[in-house]
This record gives structure tokens, sequence and C-alpha cells, in this order.
């Protein structure tokens, strides 16, 4: 049975389920992930032996609230820094994520769905929140798409290494994450540490974890990664 798991509120205040909703909205979605188990759909994938750690787009565009892309994601950084000290001590591959954007670049048809407020100048904010600590060994992958897998050939970098788990962590969980989840569930055992994740808007977070969860990956507490990450000293 899937672990229940109580994610801190994060995200823009404007974008937050009301009060009286929260309660029977989790409730309703912890209903209907025992109903998928039911259905055999939703089971637990599990850890296989050589994992690696992908954080996707935490950079300062998404993690400062100021900035147009930006909420309270401050549980997400620090939850995600935690897997990140213990990823460093046990030697596993870790990656990072941000937007390629070019300036020079006409928006396409796509690119109207969300217009970025981003202009020369900007390019800063597309840096990694420093939070994370970023070590200079660790590979940032810029990518166009939502998923780190798309044009970016992370597929290729992981292969080589002999990656067979993937610990995904970061922004947006309805867009990103999922996308990484979804473009990587064929070839990695998606771990995704349910605390680590987070958006501007709460109730779509909510139901794409559940999404996630049901049938891309296993959505479980950081703390059982850090379990799991501690454990690989060991082997």
């Amino acid at each position: 049975m899937t672990d229940n798991i109580s994610s801190q509120i994060s995200g823009s205040a404007d974008l937050r389920l009301p009060d009286e909703l929260r309660d029977p909205l989790k409730e309703h979605l912890n209903y209907l992930r025992e109903r998928y188990l039911v259905n055999n759909w939703g089971n637990r994938i599990g850890f296989g032996d050589n994992p690696a750690l992908v954080v996707v787009d935490l950079a300062l565009f998404w993690t400062e609230p100021h900035h147009q892309m930006g909420s309270c994601v401050d549980s997400v950084v620090e939850a995600t820094a935690q897997l990140l000290e213990v990823a460093r001590k046990v030697n596993i591959p870790i990656f990072f994520t941000s937007l390629d954007f070019d300036f020079t670049n006409p928006a396409s048809s796509r690119n109207k769905k969300c217009q970025l407020d981003l202009k020369p100048g900007d390019e800063s904010l597309l840096q990694l929140d420093p939070r994370l600590k970023h070590r200079s060994s660790e590979r940032i992958i810029l990518k166009k798409h939502a998923s780190a897998f798309k044009d970016t050939g992370f597929h290729d970098i992981l292969s080589k290494l002999q990656v067979d788990t993937l610990i995904v962590t970061g922004v947006s969980t309805s867009h990103c994450i999922y996308a990484t989840c979804r473009d990587g569930t064929n070839n990695y055992n998606i771990i995704v540490p349910a605390e680590a994740v987070g958006e501007r808007c709460e109730i779509m977070h909510e139901v794409n974890l559940l999404d996630i969860d049901i049938d891309l990956g296993d959505v479980i507490p950081v703390q059982k990664v850090i379990e799991y990450l501690r454990g690989k000293s060991h082997a």
C-alpha cells in the first residue's frame, strides 16, 4: 500500500485550495488511490541498484516568489538540499536542469500558452538556487521543453552510467516533473520524494502527484529515499 504522505503547503497563496476543501480533496485522492490498487494499478516499482538524482528547474526564476514563475517553494528546496547532501556522500550521479531560453529566437505558437517574462539581462534568473550548493562536477542540463529528456541527450548520459533508478526532484509537479517522469518511466525505476517536488498551484500538485504515483513511479517520503541512499554506502 502506498505510504500516507502529508505534504507541506507550498506554492502561490492565490493558487492554494480553500481551507474547507483541502481535507476533503485529500481524502478523495486517497480513496482514488485505494480504488486503483484494488484494480492492481499503482503497485510499487521499488529501487534498483544504480540510482541517479535529477533536480529539475530549481533556478531563481522558480524559487524566488517575486518572479513570474516563482512561488514559495522553500520546503521543496530544503528537502532537495537534504537529498543532495546524502547523494554527494554516497557518490551517486547528480544532475540539474534549467531552461535553455534563447532571447533571439521568436516565440513559436507553442510558446503562446505561457509567454515568459524574460528579457536580455535576465540570464541570472536561470541560475540554480544557491541553497542547492551546486558543484562544478555536477552536470547542468539545459532544456527547451518540459522534460529533462527531450532533445537533451539525458537518456544517453544515464545509459552510459548504467543508471537504473532515477530520483526526480524540483518543480513543477504538473509540468516538468510529470514530463520527466513520463519520458523516463520505460527505462528507469522512477522515484519521486514527495516533499522534494512542488509547484505554484496546490490542486495541480496534489492531483498530478497522485497520477505519477499510480502510473509512472513511486511517490514516497524523502526520509525513505535518504534511507535507501545511505544503504548504498554499505553496498
